[in-house]
């Protein structure tokens, strides 16, 4: 039997939310193994002169545990 854990983190990028979400996976895949999936939670974006300048996304990332 499988078992699944959840971590959430935040990420951002200046170019889209895409590129944030993909930069908040590659950093979990610094330290985390067996990623199955990321669910995004929260998107948002920071204006400045009516011109997004940064996109932000919070991130769910599920991944199995390894059985002894």
């Amino acid at each position: 039997m499988a078992i699944i854990k959840v971590i959430e983190v935040i990420a951002s990028s200046d170019k889209s939310f895409d590129d944030a979400t993909r930069n908040a996976l590659n950093e979990a895949a610094k330290t985390v193994k067996n990623i199955k999936s990321i669910y995004i939670k929260e998107m948002n974006a920071n204006v400045t002169n009516n011109q997004i300048v940064s996109y932000g996304v919070n991130a769910k990332i599920s991944f199995e545990i390894e059985s002894l």
